[in-house]
């Protein structure tokens, strides 16, 4: 931070270059003195000094000199960027510049003071033999501005000059140099605020926006001393420059391109402000509910933990979310956010939980810092909710006129007193919402996976237009198609009963059968085997008659990438129970291709940095890629069943959506006959026996009657 203030003060006395240099350094009479009747003019070159130090096409120590500086224009204005093919890139917003110009800045400048030089030659009996140019600030109309120097009351003026004119307070340059570093040093944000209010207040004249390349002239001005403040700034621009004096005429300061450095006035100033560029960040992650079973893959409270931009889960599972944004760098009034909403898009298999939603911030990229936590009740925000005509469900998340207060202003997070920055300025903004994946025909199963996108849309308080930042992430789910068979086609599919546990989570499978489909989606999952629901095979709805393979099926939906078991719990008299469960693995790898966004959307991509609209034809990729976490690729599926590779059915144009498998039940073993001839054979036997046990019967009762008598 020291040096960085050292560096701001430098830039300050470079840039204000009041010479103090007397005539006998002048090369020639002519130019050693101020034209009086002469006019000036005020040329300024914006460009990117950023990414061109950054490409390395660009020393970071440059200062202005004050002079045209034609080293400086070829190599950036005329630069090949980086990932470009030619010099003219789109700039967003239907602009373009050259080489690494920016576009769309405004400078409004003021004259703040007149240049004069002051003799005295005695005051209270002393010998001066002093002469001294000096910069008279009227004591009314610049009270205001010496308040934001820290110059009160006249602090600091030369006052041996004060009888020059009653009504001015004079200074020498180095005094207005030390008090304008001082005061950004010390406040930045204030003071930047207070001195553009000034020049407002007191009819400052706005230059023309810099155009494609990066430049604004002003012509036809009046000899003193300019203040010079950024009013307007693109949005690849993420703070403004620090207001700055100009004198006109001024001296040139000794420099590489100023080679009469110090020897004469000069009345056409060249200025080369630098901003800091960049964009704001955006990324969207989620997890299976920590508290769910799944693929949330801890269990710290660590916002890192499990988290990543594709997942799976089953239907029925609420699934966490979190939108991660570094919010733009804020450093006085014309660069305030007057927008910072979150359009939030799940696909139709998705549902908001609602009423959930939390805004943290945090004073590091990490998230570790926690500044501050916003809830829906606090009236920071506001949350709305609507439906797509594809049936897609939308939430929008709006910082409300209180938040962007905040945002822009609160003091508790750079309460130090050096603090260059304002608000909750290049903090991390991080949301926080809960979803639950539907259990019907809306979840989409197989490499397509459920959509999740969101679109973040932010405004600077002195732009006219907005602009966008997009990411997304994928939630995938698939299937199990089980076609029962029976080995004599004659079994009654009825009668037969599955049920699925899922070995990686220790659950069992619960779902519910859509009887117009005849297809079974996943609603919850039991711990009780008794709980758990006993899948009948049906014979879909949409399912083409096939006699050789068989109709009827178990087809269920909704299922997480794991490992499962099926087990046969029943089956048709007279035919066998599977000696062994089924076990079927559920896999995922990644694909080659890329986020959806990552490969569609340019402009919101690139947030309209000018060198990274252009695609590699042969990749698709996006050269010299900003926002690495864009390139999360997407995933496939793969699956086995009881160790063997199979091939994973389609689903609706989805690829790898379900896992394919026969269960053919055989007839067991007959009994021996119990009709026909062996009927009529027992029949026989069962009368002989019959007839001999009463032959005995009548026999024994003869033999008694006979004893007794």
């Amino acid at each position: 931070m020291k040096n960085f203030k050292r560096i701001i003060t430098l830039c300050l006395a470079l840039m204000l270059c009041l010479s103090c240099a007397p005539a006998a350094f002048a090369a020639d009479v002519a130019n050693a003195t101020i034209d009086e009747t002469a006019k000036g003019s005020l040329t300024l070159y914006k460009y990117d000094l950023t990414n061109a130090e950054k490409d390395g096409v660009w020393d970071s120590s440059y200062v202005s000199t004050g002079v045209y500086d034609e080293n400086v224009n070829k190599t950036l204005g005329e630069a090949v960027r980086a990932g470009d093919d030619n010099t003219q890139s789109d700039l967003g917003n239907g602009e373009a510049s050259y080489g690494y110009a920016v576009k769309g800045v405004e400078f409004t400048y003021l004259k703040v003071a007149d240049i004069v030089q002051f003799t005295e030659s005695e005051k209270d009996g002393v010998t001066y033999n002093h002469v001294e140019v000096l910069y008279g600030i009227d004591k009314t109309v610049g009270a205001d501005l010496l308040n934001a120097l820290g110059l009160q009351g006249g602090d600091k003026r030369y006052t041996n000059a004060d009888q020059l004119d009653e009504n001015k307070y004079f200074y020498q340059s180095d005094v207005l140099i030390d008090a304008l570093a001082l005061a950004l040093e010390t406040n930045s944000t204030s003071v930047k605020n207070a001195l553009e209010s000034y020049i407002a207040a007191n009819g400052g004249t706005a230059m023309p926006l810099t155009d494609a390349y990066g430049a604004s002239a002003a012509y036809d001005l009046e000899l003193g001393l300019y203040l010079i403040v950024e009013t307007k700034v693109p949005e690849m621009v993420t703070s403004t420059c620090n207001p700055f004096f100009v004198s006109i005429p001024m001296t040139s300061v000794d420099g590489t391109n100023a080679t009469d450095g110090g020897t004469r006035w000069i009345y056409d100033i060249t200025i080369y402000p630098k901003n800091s560029t960049g964009i704001p960040t955006l990324e969207k992650t989620l997890r299976e509910n920590k508290d769910d079973t799944g693929k949330h893959n801890g269990t710290s409270d660590d916002i890192t933990d499990g988290y990543a931009h594709t997942g799976t889960a089953s239907a029925g599972d609420v699934i966490d979310y979190q939108l991660i944004s570094t919010l733009p760098t804020i450093t006085s009034e014309s660069t305030y956010l007057s927008e910072y909403t979150f359009i939030d898009t799940l696909s139709a298999g998705l549902t908001y939980n609602k009423q959930d939603v939390v805004i943290e911030f945090f004073s590091d990229a990490a998230c570790t810092n926690l500044l501050n936590t916003w809830n829906e009740s606090d009236g920071l925000f506001s949350v709305a909710y609507s439906q797509t005509e594809a049936n897609e469900s939308v939430m929008t998340i709006s910082m409300t006129e209180a938040g962007l207060e905040e945002i822009n202003t609160n003091d508790r997070v750079y309460s130090d007193a050096d603090s260059l920055f304002s608000g909750y300025s290049d903090c991390t903004l991080r949301i926080t919402y809960q979803a639950t994946m539907d259990s019907n025909n809306s979840l989409v199963s197989g490499d397509i996976g459920n959509l999740n996108e969101v679109v973040l849309t932010w405004k600077r308080s002195n732009t006219s237009y907005y602009d966008t930042l997009v990411d997304d992430a994928h939630v995938y789910t698939y299937g199990i198609e089980l076609t029962k068979l029976f080995s004599d086609g004659q079994g009654n599919f009825e009668n037969v009963e599955f049920i699925v546990h899922n070995d990686t989570d220790n659950y069992f499978v619960k779902a519910e059968l859509n009887a117009d489909e005849g297809i079974y989606y996943v609603t919850d999952h039991v711990e009780n085997e008794a709980d758990a629901t006993h899948f009948v095979p049906v014979l879909p709805l949409a399912m083409p008659v096939d006699t050789d393979e068989g109709q009827y099926k178990v087809i269920i939906k909704g299922l997480e990438d794991d490992t499962y078991t099926i087990t046969e719990v029943r089956t048709d008299d007279g035919y066998t129970l599977l000696k062994d469960n089924i076990k079927i693995v559920i896999s995922q790898t990644e694909t080659e291709a890329l986020c959806n966004i990552y490969a569609s959307d340019v402009l919101g991509l690139v947030q309209n940095d000018p060198r990274y609209a252009t695609i590699i034809n042969d990749t698709g990729d996006l050269k010299n890629m900003p926002q690495k976490h864009l390139e999360h690729h997407l995933l496939t599926a793969s699956a086995t069943v009881d160790g063997n590779k199979v091939n994973m059915l389609e689903d609706d144009g989805s690829v790898n959506a379900s896992v394919p498998l026969k269960v053919v039940n055989t007839r067991g073993f007959d009994l021996p006959q119990t009709g026909d001839h062996g009927t009529w054979m027992f029949s026989v036997i069962g009368i002989l026996l019959m007839a001999g046990a009463a032959v005995v019967i009548i026999m024994t009762t003869r033999k008694k009657r006979t004893a007794d008598q």
